[in-house]
């Protein structure tokens, strides 16, 4: 090669490696996405919308209308009320089972106050049920959803007659594995790039990582998590609320529960590990801890079949009377399924 040859290829190097980044670039540039675009897919019947709190919020209500304790089922982070599909298929036949798009995520999309704190949440779902209207229930929370339906029974006891905790928060946590999505929304140099950039791979990376078993992760699925994660204002909104979390937040109260609960956690967990849900066992008076060994942080939605077969039985032995100062039978250990 020669000198001058040797000196043109230097050259283009530096041509070659930009052009190779601004095509990383361009498939990686992900704008919003309108809440009108989004609705055939995500949102067909029996979708309903309900003004609450300044937004539209996207809700569904399944099952016996005659149930006198419908449950309320609260999704976690960047999740939707999708999450709960396969537990609402086998519920609604012998139940009235009600869930929602928190503020921030699925379809409801941003808090016009930018107010993502957990009481924000917690009042935000006491106003909601006002407004299905629905007096007492029996709510299931999932990781962000736990710590508000936990929160929620604490405080307004006099509405919550039972309380289904899946991998929830509520408790400090040391995360073996944070999906890469959560890590990038928590960095202060990020988290402005990861506003506008969200390549698709990179939602199912972070969904993978949050199953005991990563083949049970279809294409749908993650189309699921990467369309509603680019709801208009979605992305903003969980910046907003890793800035304003505490995991920890109303940790020395749970202890004050005395009501029926059923503490369910996938062994596989790697962002909220198992010793929290046997936190929650020893805390909560009378509550029954049930592990699933080859799941993950969402169990219900990993393997609906089995997770709601625990559930059913719960509600099963409620007592007619089940209230705020409910109680089972103490659970002798953790079970695993």
């Amino acid at each position: 090669m020669t000198r001058r040859s040797r000196l043109r290829f230097w050259l283009l190097v530096p041509v070659a490696v930009l052009l190779l980044l601004l095509g990383l670039l361009i498939n990686a540039w992900q704008p919003d996405r309108p809440v009108d675009d989004l609705k055939a897919r995500w949102a067909p019947p029996p979708s309903q919308w309900m003004s609450v709190d300044g937004m539209q919020v996207h809700w569904r209500d399944e099952g016996r209308r005659d149930d006198p304790r419908p449950m309320v089922l609260i999704h976690g982070t960047s999740a939707s009320l999708h999450t709960w599909d396969g537990w609402v298929a086998t519920l609604a036949p012998a139940h009235r089972v009600i869930r929602l798009d928190l503020p921030g995520f699925g379809l409801t999309g941003p808090s016009p106050e930018g107010d993502y704190s957990l009481q924000a949440y917690v009042e935000h779902l006491r106003r909601f049920l006002d407004q299905v209207p629905v007096s007492q229930v029996v709510l299931v929370g999932n990781s962000l959803g736990g710590q508000i339906a936990l929160t929620m029974a604490l405080e307004h006891p006099e509405r919550v007659d039972g309380l289904i905790l899946i991998d929830s928060a509520g408790y400090a946590f040391q995360p073996k594995s944070i999906p890469l999505g959560f890590r990038l929304a928590r960095s202060d140099w990020a988290a402005p790039i990861a506003r506008y950039l969200l390549p698709r791979s990179l939602v199912a990376a972070s969904v993978r990582n949050t199953y005991g078993n990563p083949d049970r992760v279809s294409p749908e699925l993650i189309d699921r998590y990467f369309e509603l994660n680019l709801r208009a204002g979605n992305r903003d909104a969980l910046i907003q609320r890793f800035r304003q979390t505490r995991y920890d937040e109303g940790a020395d109260r749970i202890a004050e529960l005395k009501l029926p609960t059923l503490i369910i956690w996938g062994g596989q967990d790697r962002l909220i590990p198992p010793e929290n849900g046997e936190r929650f066992h020893r805390d909560i008076q009378g509550s029954e801890l049930r592990v699933f060994p080859q799941l993950g942080h969402v169990p219900q939605e990993e393997d609906p079949r089995v997770t709601v077969a625990a559930a059913r039985r719960f509600l099963d032995c409620l007592p007619s009377d089940a209230g705020p100062m409910g109680t089972t039978e103490p659970a002798a250990s953790a079970i695993p399924q």
